[in-house]
């Protein structure tokens, strides 16, 4: 898969940028603790790098949705795993590797906001925004990419290419 990839962040260049995104979260929930929300499965390696890098004290929670089948996104939402504590009266941070369309993501916030949390922020490892189809805040962002699908660092082609250190893409 990798000889088909073309490198748009190497690793470096991958934690400085998470490094600084922790320094906003931490200033921006000084003397408080967040409830993290990490979106598996892709997302998962954004959350423990960033995360480490956070002052801040957390609880790590996880939750699965799917809307994806290869390259395109389905359209249709479901939640596969969902939290396994309560976020009442907490604030949360809902870590995603990549927003495009938006869709996940407002599904996400709506669904965790019906549990009643103190507040509710996104942290995206990466931004498509010329594909967004609906309104979402994204109050932390690592990079904003064009449309191009991505591979490694998290990110996958049908389960495969998520262990690759850096971020590539797939030139059509």
């Amino acid at each position: 898969m990798e000889e088909n990839l073309k490198v748009m962040y190497e690793e470096d260049e991958i934690q400085k940028r998470i490094k600084e995104v922790a320094e906003e979260i931490d200033r921006d929930y000084e003397g408080k603790e967040v409830v993290v929300v990490s979106v598996l499965k892709g997302a998962i390696f954004f959350t423990v790098d960033l995360v480490k890098k956070m002052k801040t004290p957390i609880e790590l929670e996880t939750v699965q949705i799917s809307s994806y089948s290869g390259t395109e996104s389905t359209g249709k939402i479901t939640l596969k795993k969902d939290l396994d504590r309560s976020i009442d009266s907490k604030d949360v941070l809902i870590v995603e590797d990549i927003v495009d369309t938006g869709h996940t993501l407002k599904f996400l916030k709506e669904y965790l906001l019906s549990k009643n949390p103190n507040s509710v922020k996104i942290a995206v490892f990466m931004d498509k925004k010329e594909r967004r189809q609906v309104d979402i805040d994204i109050d932390y962002t690592g990079f904003v990419i064009p449309n191009k699908f991505v591979v490694g660092y998290g990110f996958d082609v049908d389960e495969k290419g998520r262990n690759i250190p850096y971020v590539g893409y797939i030139d059509n």
